[in-house]
């Protein structure tokens, strides 16, 4: 009966890792796609992002009632609850990061692409794509229990936060109607709250990986 237990205890476990790599990859998925969305000016692809974040939202919910399902019926130890614990402060951070991709997403949705200078639209791309870079890298760093993911996600960020910087002056300077600016703003905003999400839960693998901050 006690093997029996621990058996389902751990396919508990796995599936939970599983759900938590899912949400990694929607957040990922769901970035390149409102990015690709936003700069071609396809609305209908952005309307569907949008309408994916619900399920983003399900599987977390779903996966905090099975966390908490597992403390109250068997009393982990060790590495299981270490990675149990991890697992309850690493999803808000990706479904928040969910929450984000709908927002830019939302954004690609509204039309706006055709006022966009192609300098605008060049910085815009480079946030994606070094946004989605670094989703990747902290899914493999989660999948890989990689606790040393921390130091390089911090400078990628630091590689984010400079092309934000550069972002927020071009549309300071006038190229652009003032709606349209602060819409772009937000969504450089959004960008660079995708890549802090990113190294906070880096910093969560870390102590799941080591069993240090």
């Amino acid at each position: 009966m006690a093997e029996e237990l621990r058996v389902a205890f751990h396919r508990e476990l796995d599936k939970i890792d599983t759900q938590v790599l899912q949400l990694f990859a929607l957040v990922s998925e769901g970035l390149a796609g409102a990015t690709d969305a936003l700069l071609a000016g396809d609305r209908e692809t952005a309307r569907a992002l949008v309408a994916r974040d619900q399920f983003i939202d399900t599987v977390y919910v779903e996966l905090e009632d099975l966390v908490q399902s597992l403390f109250a019926r068997q009393s982990p130890m060790a590495d299981d609850l270490r990675f149990l614990l991890s697992v309850l402060r690493i999803v808000p951070e990706l479904e928040r990061s969910g929450d984000l991709t709908e927002h830019i997403a939302q954004r690609a949705a509204r039309g706006l692409t055709p006022e966009l200078t192609p300098r605008i639209r060049g910085l815009i791309e480079q946030m994606g794509r070094v946004g989605v870079e670094m989703w990747k890298a902290t899914a493999e760093a989660y999948a890989e229990r990689d606790g040393g993911a921390a130091d390089r996600l911090r400078e990628r960020d630091d590689e984010l936060d400079d092309v934000h910087v550069s972002l927020t002056a071009e549309l300071a300077s006038g190229t652009v109607s003032i709606p349209v600016a602060i819409e772009m703003a937000l969504v450089g905003r959004f960008y660079e709250r995708l890549g802090d999400h990113a190294v906070n839960i880096a910093g969560r693998i870390r102590y799941l990986a080591t069993g240090t901050a």
